[in-house]
């Protein structure tokens, strides 16, 4: 057997050998696993309007639909013509019985059909850059007017910090805004930044993409004319949970905006019980905050009205205190590589540190 057989035969040996091994660990692991689980989100999302980009609901995402259907006519119209007269030609120019196999007639040196594949393009080009620089304009130079809405999104691997500067509000993963009126005299600013990689925002219905690079800012702007509960992400592949980095936006009408804000603009339901007690004896505190409490910590979402909150972890979760307690047991069973260790409390703890976070409202 040469040089050469003897590596081939020794490469199979290891592909067969690590094939297996990887079918033993799939076995051994897939009855601690949930099959399919996807943590009641999936009967909640169906609930929701679809992510589409060409269904927009806020004046950036119009804008950004109409040069899209523009050049999309644009396109198919010369698909069309260019279709058509290839068809014709096959047809019309077809070989015949009878015919003399000789090369038809050329045309060579049509100053007008020169001119017109010349020209034709040209113009078809001019005006796709204009209409799109027209839109991208109005889209990212629009100054913000007196009365709009500015909001600070920061992100995380792999969540969504959210403050509301002049409100002094701050919460996770939800984004609420009110209801843009048909002037758009109050839109939404946002401010993005990222706290560690290139993060990537997206709310289809809403307005385009928007990265997120760390040391920089960038801003985007949405005028939502419809209320209701819109759902994006992250779309820009930024770590192991980049797939499950979700958002809402929410959009409410103006006073029910106005109930929301004067909610989270409370201090946190302190109440003393067991389960606040465990809470703030543990390294939860370093972590996370919790306005009213000792804790203080800035590397994890705000907690101060979890129990507000529609999901958990970044849209992985409903928001459920089954599905609470089973985040808090092991974050990793929820959402694979989060970077929230499991703090390995009793199962005692656990139930109370549940209960006491489900009355942050």
């Amino acid at each position: 057997m040469d040089e050469r057989e003897l590596i081939r035969s020794w490469a199979e040996k290891r592909v067969g050998l690590l094939a297996r091994r990887s079918l033993l660990i799939a076995a051994l692991a897939a009855p601690s696993l949930p099959a399919f689980a996807d943590w009641g989100m999936g009967a909640a999302n169906s609930k929701l309007p679809p992510p589409e980009v060409f269904a927009p609901v806020s004046t950036p995402a119009s804008a950004i639909d109409t040069l899209a259907w523009f050049t999309i006519a644009i396109c198919a119209g010369i698909a069309l013509i260019v279709g058509g007269l290839l068809v014709y030609s096959i047809i019309r120019f077809r070989a015949r019985p009878g015919d003399d196999g000789q090369e038809p007639p050329q045309v060579y040196g049509s100053n007008p059909i020169e001119l017109a594949w010349t020209a034709v393009p040209i113009i078809i080009i001019f005006v796709l850059i204009l209409t799109t620089a027209r839109t991208i304009y109005m889209v990212q130079a629009a100054i913000p007017p007196p009365g709009a809405l500015k909001v600070r999104v920061i992100g995380h691997q792999w969540w969504w910090e959210v403050r509301y500067p002049g409100l002094n509000i701050v919460t996770a993963n939800e984004i609420h805004v009110p209801l843009t009126d048909s002037r758009d005299s109050n839109p939404t600013y946002l401010e993005l930044e990222s706290a560690d990689v290139a993060h990537s925002f997206w709310v289809p219905r809403l307005s385009g993409k928007t990265d997120l690079i760390p040391n920089r800012t960038n801003t985007m702007w949405i005028a939502p004319h419809q209320a209701g509960t819109y759902l994006g992400q992250c779309a820009e592949f930024c770590g192991t949970e980049h797939a499950l980095m979700l958002l809402r936006v929410i959009v409410q009408p103006h006073a029910e905006w106005e109930r929301w804000v004067a909610d989270q603009q409370k201090p946190a339901a302190a109440l003393a019980s067991r389960g606040r007690q465990v809470f703030e004896s543990n390294a939860c505190v370093n972590c996370h905050t919790v306005r009213g409490t000792v804790a203080n910590g800035r590397f994890g979402p705000d907690l101060t009205h979890l129990a507000s909150r529609q999901t958990l972890a970044a849209g992985a979760a409903l928001n459920t205190p089954e599905h609470l307690r089973m985040w808090i047991t092991n974050p990793d069973v929820i959402k694979p590589g989060a970077l929230m260790p499991a703090m390995n409390l009793s199962a005692a703890d656990i139930n109370d540190v549940a209960a006491y976070l489900g009355t942050l409202r």
